[in-house]
């Protein structure tokens, strides 16, 4: 596999960020080119960049066990969202982002192609993209993710509210509003069928699992289906590294 590292201009962004793709190496693609390659979207937490997933798991070694192309975008800590600033994260990565993979790498957005994961503030924005625009995605997971708001009001008057203020507005309004991931699951819900696939794995011991509890009991409140694991683990590589390989074995059958 080549590991491309690369920064690039956003025209949504309009900062230099940066940008890291696994490509499958040409001899290696057994008839299967890269414009027909499954793709995988893989985002970040709060406090990485573009290089966690290559630095902290194995993802290059499960993505040539796939023949998969990854692109891990960097967005500092928007946590994926269109910022009042006009930087506009959500929109670079679900929009900008596919069409400028397919301008440069010739890789086109299609939807029965491409899969979208992350971890913690990157499975908030992976639901978001999969929730909000399911024509996008066959498939979406959230690892130990941020799948719900009630978290915030846990920074009321800690030196995170400011920046969580910024990003989300009024934090004692969060419940119902565009960033809360059960207003978008209540809007999915009304077409459930025409979902992507959608896993969620979190430990047991993550600050997180109580919010994904809830999530799963609103999944099966709306009749949305949920591939759901919980087993004994905390907010780490380890975990996320064993469970993006569970959800790509789910969805994926190897190309090479």
């Amino acid at each position: 596999m080549a590991l491309i590292r690369m920064e690039h201009l956003p025209a949504n962004i309009k900062v230099n960020l940066p940008l890291y793709i696994i490509l499958p190496e040409p001899d290696r693609m057994n008839g299967i080119p890269v414009r027909e390659r499954k793709v995988l979207y893989l985002l970040h937490g709060l406090s990485d960049d573009a290089s966690a997933w290559s630095r902290y798991s194995t993802i290059e070694l499960i993505a040539r066990q796939y023949g998969l192309v990854v692109v891990m975008p960097s967005v500092g800590r928007s946590f994926y969202v269109d910022q009042p600033n006009g930087q506009a994260y959500f929109t670079y990565l679900t929009a900008e982002l596919p069409q400028y993979m397919e301008d440069v790498f010739g890789i086109p957005p299609k939807r029965e192609n491409t899969l979208i994961a992350g971890l913690s503030m990157g499975g908030y924005g992976a639901f978001k993209a999969a929730l909000l625009h399911p024509e996008r995605y066959f498939a979406a997971a959230s690892l130990s993710g941020v799948l719900s708001m009630a978290i915030m009001s846990t920074h009321a008057g800690d030196e995170r509210q400011a920046e969580f203020t910024h990003i989300f507005g009024d934090l004692s309004q969060l419940n119902g509003s565009q960033h809360d991931p059960l207003a978008w699951l209540q809007q999915a819900a009304q077409n459930p069928a025409a979902l992507p696939k959608l896993f969620v794995a979190c430990g047991l011991q993550d600050d997180l699992y109580p919010l994904n509890r809830m999530f799963k009991a609103a999944c099966e409140q709306l009749g949305v289906p949920l591939d759901f694991y919980e087993e004994d683990g905390g907010h780490t590589w380890p975990f996320w590294d064993k469970h993006i390989q569970r959800f790509l074995s789910l969805v994926l059958e190897p190309q090479v």
